[in-house]
């Protein structure tokens, strides 16, 4: 597994980390973020959610919706960013993210290319 992308936002206070084995067009990624200033994380609260790639976010959040989920953030763009993201809520109340993956595509190729070359 290799760091595929970084990404630091300087107004939020946090940086996204992308790890995988491969091309994200091809292979699944990890998503990881560091909250800045964060010495220590109590047991119990260090999970936050686990994010998903989607090919239509408003389709599945209103499928999800129509099964009786919860959308607790409707598809919009990141505060941040300009990926277009939503939150849903499973049974147990864990967070999971849904990410447009249509939002990524070259955008995050030339991203890519651009932390790679800075590093």
């Amino acid at each position: 597994m290799k760091l595929l992308r970084r990404k630091d936002y300087p107004g939020g206070e946090f940086t996204l980390a992308f790890v995988g084995y491969g091309d994200e067009s091809d292979n699944s990624v990890i998503e990881l973020t560091y909250n800045w200033g964060v010495e220590k994380y109590e047991l119990g609260n260090a999970y936050g959610h686990i994010a998903l790639g989607v090919d239509d976010i408003y389709a599945t959040c209103e499928e999800i919706r129509n099964q009786g989920g919860k959308i607790v953030r409707e598809p919009g763009p990141m505060k941040h960013g300009s990926t277009v993201i939503a939150f849903v809520e499973d049974p147990d109340g864990y967070k999971i993210e849904l990410i447009q993956l249509k939002t990524q595509g070259s955008a995050v190729k030339q991203e890519s290319q651009e932390q790679l070359v800075s590093q």
